[in-house]
């Protein structure tokens, strides 16, 4: 597996660090994981096949990751590199993912759905097993943050995995959830003194690498206090693993 970091930031507008969106490539296909509204630009400007996208997986409803989801589909439309495309789009999400496409569709009789080629539309719960691609297992975990929010863990057929936390409060089920990682993409929103139960802070994040026993650690999600500091340097002052720091346009091989 590829992973190639589009958006390691926030809501909050940032000139490094575009909002949730990550890219993974299998050997079943592509998949976008969240999608925020910088995610279809930062795809071009990668240069990534983003016409060939296979999957896009949706964590919760907040903006800076599912924001980009119907701009997506609206330039879909009118893209000519998808002229002839055959091949089906599969969306990922919680339930009531259909029905946030719907209300934007009925807002202005976009037609989202309606393409050249088909969309298919899949709503999970936690504790759900599925192939979100083909030669991908995906089971999901209901995390601390919203109602609907969702942790997403990913193996391929020679056992290699990789799991997404996405937004998420602390929870030690979720290292339980995440054990043996070849990859944990974690959250990690503050330095100390979160603002709120729903995110984590660095203390938080270290913990639950440890609890994991992931093989390697990415952070992400910054807020701007993060900026100017050394965020792997202070998390292995805490844990002793692997810890890479997100940042727009890393790549990484898992």
């Amino acid at each position: 597996m590829k992973l190639v970091i589009l958006g390691s930031g926030t809501s909050v507008p940032h000139p490094q660090r575009a909002s949730s969106a990550y890219w993974l490539e299998t050997a079943g296909g592509t998949l976008l994981l969240d999608i925020s509204p910088d995610a279809a630009h930062r795809m071009a400007q990668e240069n990534l096949d983003w016409p060939g996208l296979d999957a896009i997986w949706v964590s919760h409803f907040h903006l800076d990751h599912l924001g980009g989801l119907a701009p997506f589909l609206f330039g879909t439309k009118w893209a000519p590199q998808l002229y002839e495309r055959k091949k089906p789009l599969k969306i990922f999400g919680p339930g009531g993912t259909r029905r946030l496409l719907d209300i934007l569709d009925q807002s202005n009789r976009y037609h989202l759905l309606e393409q050249r080629f088909s969309i298919e539309v899949f709503e999970v719960e936690g504790g759900t097993h599925f192939m979100i691609l083909p030669e991908l297992k995906a089971e999901t975990f209901s995390t601390p943050h919203t109602v609907e929010s969702l942790a997403l863990r990913l193996t391929a057929n020679d056992g290699t995995s990789l799991v997404y936390t996405s937004d998420t409060g602390y929870a030690e089920e979720l290292a339980e959830f995440a054990k043996g990682a070849d990859l944990l993409l974690m959250e990690c929103s503050f330095r100390q003194h979160k603002a709120v139960a729903t995110h984590l802070e660095l203390t938080d994040a270290m913990k639950l690498a440890e609890l994991a026993a992931a093989k390697r650690v990415v952070l992400t999600h910054f807020y701007p206090e993060w900026d100017g500091i050394d965020i792997a340097a202070e998390a292995r002052g805490l844990w002793s693993g692997e810890v890479i720091a997100a940042a727009d346009g890393l790549r990484l091989e898992i």
